[in-house]
């Protein structure tokens, strides 16, 4: 590679504490100026807490990183928990403010009725359990899950889920989110870009994920994420086709919560020949594209 082409590497859908991660705002700058991203968004469930911090972090530091105002807003299609990440929004602008404090009242009313429900069940203090593992950030379902993995009831994460939090199980309260359109609405108020998050992890058949692409789609989003840093095989060719059946941009992250053996920050981030990286909508073309880590 010569002096003149280089590559970005773009990690657009992250978590810190403020939502269900488990790394600082500062602690995930430099773990991504480490792994060698150009371009980071961070995308905490229903917040943007983690912003401030994060941009302060680099500046001090003089990080070699490009932060990216993110979140990623939950909402319910179909009966369907569906994510929209917002990309470059502005943070405090009022209609992004408004949601997500509404978010988070829905939020901390879901918590208090999963509490209930596990009490119920004779699994006390998981409410108080899941809000210590949150360290003030926003309660969510893996908060809960963390906690029953501490408490013994499961040994693992994904099988709390199945045991505990999944739909029709004992600590199951269905979503009263916002919708998709109210979530793609209030992303292009305060000026940002509306992506389709993780499209092949809602198990959905393909008739149905069709049906939510043209849905995303006709209600005004502009993209979807394409790559991850774990597909199944196959699948990041079938996102990229969808991607152009429906025109739509393509963007890429690696949905990163904790360190861990099996997800990295930039890892295996980059997209299939035919479609057009989200970042064109808001910078200049590269003089290469990203690089596999």
């Amino acid at each position: 590679m010569s002096d003149t082409n280089y590559a970005v590497i773009y990690d657009l859908h992250t978590h810190t504490i403020a939502s269900d991660g488990t790394l600082t705002p500062q602690e995930l700058v430099h773990r991504a100026a480490a792994m060698r991203i150009g371009t980071l968004a961070i995308t905490d469930h229903d917040t943007t807490a983690a912003i401030p911090a994060a941009q302060a972090e680099i500046a001090r530091a003089g990080l070699p990183l490009r932060l990216v105002t993110g979140v990623e807003i939950s909402t319910l299609w179909e009966n369907h928990e569906i994510h929209i990440v917002g990309l470059n929004i502005d943070t405090a602008h009022p209609a992004m403010c408004a949601l997500l404090d509404e978010q988070h009242q829905r939020r901390q009313r879901r918590a208090a009725l999963i509490g209930e429900r596990l009490e119920k069940a004779h699994i006390p203090g998981a409410l108080e359990g899941a809000q210590r593992l949150a360290q003030g950030g926003a309660v969510t379902r893996g908060h809960f899950a963390r906690f029953l993995v501490e408490a013994g009831k499961a040994t693992t994460v994904a099988d709390v889920f199945k045991r505990y939090l999944a739909r029709g199980k004992t600590g199951y309260v269905p979503p009263q989110w916002c919708t998709i359109e109210q979530a793609i609405e209030v992303i292009h108020h305060s000026g940002g870009t509306a992506v389709l998050a993780h499209p092949g992890r809602y198990d959905l058949s393909a008739k149905w994920l069709k049906r939510l692409l043209a849905h995303f789609a006709q209600s005004g989003g502009e993209a979807m994420e394409v790559a991850q840093c774990q597909q199944a095989p196959n699948e990041r060719q079938q996102l990229a086709a969808y991607a152009r059946d429906y025109g739509l941009l393509a963007s890429q992250g690696s949905d990163f919560h904790q360190p861990c053996s099996w997800i990295e920050l930039g890892r295996k981030l980059w997209l299939p020949a035919g479609v057009e990286g989200v970042w064109q909508k808001w910078e200049q073309p590269q003089h290469s594209t990203e690089r596999e880590v």
